[in-house]
């Protein structure tokens, strides 16, 4: 499963707590943490100042409270949860699956539990939303689609398509 892991695992960035402007950038890789923050401020001194930038090996990131400190501060607890997670090597496989092979998984699934699965994540969410999903269910879970239909179902879109011809055969079909 190793495959399904770029090289960068997250990347999360945005400004700071008020009152100060300052922005973060919080990136966790294969190997290390890194850590970046420019300083935002209306003073000419400071205009122009490059980011500092901090990086650490995942353990050392394990132990630096001071800096999980920070995450908590800028992004909140549950992204550093899951940047803990990542770096005790706790990846998130489901999330990382390639399209095809998702569609290839939810084809043995009931259309009842693909909407449980589209409550799962943004990902899942946005995935069980596409066309290229409602296509695939149309086409394999409708004995009733006939290539005349298919002109329609590209007009209409494939969830409309499903839900206003197929929708009741298929619940009949699954009970």
């Amino acid at each position: 499963m190793a495959f399904l892991l770029g090289e960068q695992l997250y990347q999360i960035s945005g400004q700071g707590p008020p009152p100060a402007k300052d922005f973060f950038l919080l990136e966790i890789t294969k190997n290390e943490v890194i850590w970046k923050s420019w300083k935002i401020s209306v003073r000419p001194e400071h205009r122009g100042a490059p980011p500092t930038q901090l990086k650490m090996a995942h353990q050392e990131f394990l132990h630096d409270k001071r800096l999980q400190c920070d995450v908590v501060i800028v992004f909140g607890q549950r992204i550093l949860d899951y940047t803990v997670s990542l770096c005790q090597g706790k990846f998130d496989y489901l999330e990382r699956l390639p399209d095809d092979l998702l569609l290839k998984i939810m084809s043995y699934l009931q259309l009842k539990d693909t909407t449980l699965l589209a409550q799962v994540s943004h990902r899942f969410r946005k995935f069980c939303n596409s066309e290229k999903f409602w296509e695939e269910t149309v086409r394999s879970r409708c004995a009733e689609f006939s290539s005349d239909m298919e002109d329609i179902a590209n007009a209409m879109g494939w969830r409309r398509t499903f839900f206003a011809f197929f929708h009741k055969s298929a619940i009949k079909k699954q009970q």
